[in-house]
């Protein structure tokens, strides 16, 4: 059996083949996806987190990410607070042949996802981007997102915590992308007008970016939010955008994102116009205008873990 560690995960492969293959991938079925997850508190009112998610494309592949989430973890800096590991199984016979550090197969997994959207869905020949959020996240969004637009020449991070921004600045994407300007700012509503991309990961069950102020052509991405409270755009970005996911079944009814302007009659359901595979298969066009704002949520699921999880065992074979 293959074992796969975060360092050749994260490493192995550019962004530009990852996303041109995850295309590629959409195009066949998704096939089956079910998570389980529960919850239990610590002796100190922590709630820990135990999430099963599963992918099966019969006669294919199938596949689980095993992850625990114990946010004092966070805190003491003892351990991280999420871990995983992913278990690939071959699709006829159910044989075992690959180990993954979940993890970074998670940070890869994600930071596909959203460059292919933006892929579809940004202006060509972005210029600008916004990061909301600097986290572990976030180093590869932004990886990502300026491998597949190499036309990015400047990138604006807001954090709440200023030092995090600035230290995500200062660090390796600077030594990577030598010919982009990273700045770290302290206010969205002050950069959001500006650029042509923004991209999101926090936690934050409060929206962060306000629609009034995105111009025309931007392209938004969404990724943080990730349960039934949570959100990170507000109801005017959510209206004024032509919206998108990569998984209607991960998304539309799973997350605060879309449930909550759905349940305040904002938008509809129907207002979502494509998901990753429609896109993928040129089912919806995707952009169709320089001047339509576009916002692309982010929901993740087994089914993209398990394609991500293929595509690096074909790519890490022993010679």
């Amino acid at each position: 059996m293959l074992m796969l560690d975060a360092e050749t995960i994260l490493n192995k492969l550019p962004f530009t083949t990852l996303v041109n293959e995850l295309a590629e991938e959409h195009l066949e079925p998704t096939g089956l996806m079910e998570d389980l997850f529960l919850e239990s508190e610590d002796t100190e009112g922590n709630t820990n987190h135990f999430l099963i998610r599963t992918g099966w494309q019969p006669e294919k592949a199938v596949g689980a990410k095993v992850i625990t989430i114990f946010p004092r973890n966070n805190s003491e800096k003892t351990w991280p607070s999420i871990q995983a590991v992913y278990i690939l199984f071959e699709g006829v016979n159910g044989t075992p042949i690959a180990c993954l550090d979940g993890t970074a197969l998670t940070y890869i997994k994600t930071a596909t996802d959203s460059a292919l959207g933006a892929k579809f869905l940004a202006r060509p020949n972005i210029k600008s981007m916004l990061m909301i959020g600097a986290g572990e996240m976030a180093f590869h969004l932004i990886t990502a997102h300026c491998q597949v637009q190499p036309s990015i020449k400047q990138v604006f991070i807001w954090n709440r915590t200023p030092e995090k921004a600035q230290e995500l600045c200062q660090g390796g994407l600077q030594q990577r992308f030598p010919k982009i300007d990273f700045s770290f700012v302290d206010s969205i509503g002050d950069y959001a007008p500006e650029v042509d991309l923004i991209s999101s990961a926090t936690a934050s069950t409060q929206p962060l970016i306000p629609g009034k102020y995105l111009r025309p052509g931007t392209h938004v991405d969404l990724v943080g939010a990730f349960t039934a409270d949570m959100r990170e755009a507000d109801d005017e970005c959510i209206r004024r955008a032509r919206l998108f996911v990569d998984a209607r079944e991960t998304t539309i009814n799973q997350i605060g994102e879309f449930m909550i302007p759905i349940a305040n009659g904002v938008i509809e359901e129907s207002d979502v116009l494509a998901d990753l595979s429609e896109l993928s298969q040129h089912k919806h066009p995707g952009r169709q205008s320089d001047d339509e704002i576009t916002l692309y949520k982010n929901g993740g699921g087994g089914h993209l873990d398990l394609m991500i999880a293929q595509i690096l065992h074909k790519h890490c074979q022993p010679h």
